[in-house]
């Protein structure tokens, strides 16, 4: 049989293995499937299985787990995926340890973005999937867990655009991926800017604006919090088999900031 001919049943058969659970013996099919035919075929399936079940399969595998699906999935596929990712968390859940859940997004994200040296499908993954208004609420559920240093980046890119380091006050891991979003797409970077900011409105409004050293001194600018957009992204999981949650047009900082 022919690679093509036995596309269908390893779709098939990694669908029902992600659905009973059996995420090992579906990455063990994964597995099968490249020796045999190459990573192309794994790619294809993944760009076949509905996006709930790449969800499903790919949840299993953060917190540095190797996965062929982390590896291989191709960028519309997982930013589709990404818009059923909130769906099994729960009112309890979210009001109890926000921060987890966030943590937790950040794993699967970093898990995904980073996973290969290749700049070219780190930069395809960030564009796809903040290309979502979905994805654009993960990246935001991710920066307000360091919302100083996000407005140290947006700074840094309104004053250094393509010389931009991505150096700030702290080392918080969501720096590197913040500096790789808006290098990927400026568009993007402002989409997840502004919902995590929403009073913005222009870059002179993000370069004034500063925390203060307390950290519990309340922000003189609108902020959403994790748990607020936590919710907002349960509410944009999809309710039919069809996702069409590619972003509407928002306001931008400007364009050009890396040419």
């Amino acid at each position: 049989m022919t690679e093509k001919s036995n596309l269908p049943a390893l779709t098939k058969q990694v669908t029902e293995l992600v659905l009973a659970g059996s995420l090992g013996h579906a990455e063990q099919a994964f597995s099968e499937a490249a020796d045999q035919y190459g990573d192309l075929a794994v790619v294809e399936v993944l760009s076949n299985i509905p996006p709930q079940v790449t969800a499903l399969h790919m949840a299993g595998f953060d917190g540095g787990k190797m996965s062929l699906a982390t590896l291989l999935v191709p960028p519309k596929a997982w930013a589709d995926s990404l818009a059923f990712f909130a769906a099994t968390w729960g009112d309890d859940l979210i009001e109890d340890d926000p921060e987890r859940i966030a943590e937790s997004l950040f794993a699967h994200i970093h898990g995904v973005v980073f996973a290969t040296d290749d700049e070219e499908r780190r930069h395809a993954l960030l564009a796809e999937a903040s290309a979502t208004d979905w994805g654009s609420t993960a990246f935001a559920i991710l920066f307000s867990m360091a919302p100083k240093e996000i407005l140290e980046v947006a700074g840094e890119i309104i004053a250094k655009g393509p010389y931009l380091t991505g150096q700030t006050s702290s080392d918080n891991d969501v720096v590197p991926l913040a500096v790789e979003l808006a290098k990927a797409s400026e568009d993007g970077w402002d989409r997840a800017l502004f919902e995590l900011f929403p009073e913005f409105r222009h870059s002179a409004d993000l370069a004034d604006a500063e925390f203060g050293d307390d950290p519990d001194e309340e922000p003189a600018h609108l902020q959403r919090s994790t748990k607020e957009l936590l919710y907002r992204l349960r509410k944009q999981v999809p309710t039919s088999r069809s996702v069409s949650g590619r972003a509407s047009a928002r306001r931008s900082l400007g364009s050009g900031i890396f040419s």
